[in-house]
């Protein structure tokens, strides 16, 4: 395989992580790729960081938005438009890839001809503490199975660049989740790897900890995004209450 990979990794005041997150993308044993960071304006030293390892590879291109937009949905929108690559994945600033990601995914997809996959991925403390706890998501995606819950782990996605030739992600509450709506609405399906290839740090106040947020954003993103009639959008917020309780378990 000699497909070249464009990875995007928006990035806020991550000086914390971002190096972790960098030397994942350094270690995968697929070598054919390009890392695009872009900065949403950081106050700490993230840029620094970012510039040094950019300095010292070729791969790495370093971007920035002209102001704070306090969303990864424009610094991910940026990076899809700078990108190269015949596929695309995404990496959050605070997470990291295990080495075999892009090698196995690629495999993968190639095997049986899919055009977009996700993985399993493995939960860690902020503090990058690790107890095996292991997130298993569905084995497959169509556009109703994302309207019950999304179950495709941003940090895990690979797909063809020209699924996103004119989508891109929009500044509205979940923006991964209606980025793969608006994929998979064309008819597409996304497909599970059924392996681990990420690991996502828990923020210090999970976003999850505001279960009535959740739910409100869930039902605007039904009925106002997606135009879903009252009781179908019922029916699937039920869905998504017993399955995020399930999952945030873990």
């Amino acid at each position: 395989m000699d497909y070249l990979v464009s990875i995007i990794v928006p990035t806020y005041n991550a000086c914390e992580y971002i190096q972790q997150t960098i030397s994942s993308v350094l270690f995968q044993t697929y070598h054919n790729w390009e890392l695009l960071i872009i900065d949403d304006c950081s106050s700490d030293n993230t840029i620094s960081i970012v510039k040094e390892f950019a300095e010292s590879n070729p791969r790495i291109r370093y971007f920035s938005t002209n102001q704070n937009t306090g969303s990864p949905s424009q610094p991910r929108n940026i990076g899809i438009e700078q990108a190269k690559g015949d596929y695309i994945a995404f990496l959050d600033s605070d997470d990291i890839w295990l080495p075999n990601k892009l090698e196995e995914q690629l495999t993968f997809m190639q095997k049986h001809g899919y055009d977009f996959v996700y993985s399993n991925y493995e939960k860690m403390s902020w503090d990058g503490k690790r107890e095996q706890r292991i997130v298993k998501v569905k084995g497959s995606a169509s556009y109703k199975d994302i309207l019950k819950t999304n179950e495709i782990p941003c940090l895990t996605v690979l797909l063809r660049r020209e699924l996103l030739n004119d989508v891109r992600f929009k500044s509205v509450p979940d923006e991964d989740c209606v980025c793969w709506l608006d994929i998979l609405k064309k008819g597409y399906k996304a497909y599970n790897t059924g392996k681990v290839h990420a690991v996502y740090r828990e923020a210090k106040q999970s976003r999850s900890s505001n279960k009535f947020k959740m739910f409100k954003e869930r039902w605007y993103i039904l009925r106002d995004i997606e135009k879903v009639s009252f009781i179908s959008a019922v029916y699937y917020l039920t869905i998504y209450a017993f399955r995020g309780l399930a999952k945030y378990l873990v």
